[in-house]
């Protein structure tokens, strides 16, 4: 209910030529530049989650809508459960699951696509501050994934997750594609293709 506390604000009308601000572009991320620049930090944004009971269809459309590309999977008690990703749900890996199972395509769950929590690895906060991007790159690389989980100081309470990495962002805020396995052999490749752009 609106207290008589809050008084409305005063306006002015608009005339002549009325510019409209801009972000300020964030100063560009490079290899070198601190990890936690291009982590998504779940302490501050909020986390793209659903449930292991939902449909993978149903997933699939929940990502688009966000422009993700990864649920965190959560149980009825908020716990993690896995993760799910768009390969998960657009590779090879539900046409599997149909031959095995014989099962339709509508009816496949979340819970049967995901990385399940005992497969997941998270690097620890406390490594993700002394990191620079390129160590993330070189991480997702050796672990042949799209995204890796970063966990809270274990000593502070119960394990949190609270970021995650994402090989797409990292290309969006390097501004350019990285090569993915045994493309380029090291990072001073990556770093002169990144000049040549």
């Amino acid at each position: 209910m609106m207290n008589e506390e809050y008084k409305s604000l005063a306006v002015q009308y608009l005339t002549g030529t009325v510019q409209v601000s801009q972000p300020i572009s964030p100063h560009p991320v490079t290899f070198k530049s601190p990890a936690i620049e291009v982590m998504t930090d779940l302490r501050t944004i909020q986390a793209a989650v659903i449930s292991p009971y939902i449909t993978m269809q149903t997933a699939n459309t929940y990502m688009i809508q966000r422009g993700v590309r990864t649920l965190l999977v959560i149980n009825d008690n908020n716990s993690l459960a896995g993760i799910i990703t768009a390969t998960d749900i657009l590779g090879e890996k539900p046409m599997l699951f149909i031959q095995e199972r014989g099962v339709k395509h509508s009816e496949i769950m979340v819970l049967d696509m995901m990385t399940p929590l005992n497969k997941l690895e998270a690097i620890p906060l406390e490594e993700v501050m002394h990191a620079r991007v390129g160590n993330i790159v070189a991480s997702l690389r050796e672990s042949d994934r799209l995204h890796a989980l970063v966990i809270d100081d274990p000593t502070i309470g119960p394990p949190r997750i609270c970021g995650i990495f994402s090989w797409t962002q990292i290309e969006k805020q390097l501004g350019t594609v990285i090569p993915q396995n045994n493309v380029a052999r090291s990072f001073a490749e990556i770093e002169s293709s990144l000049i040549a752009h």
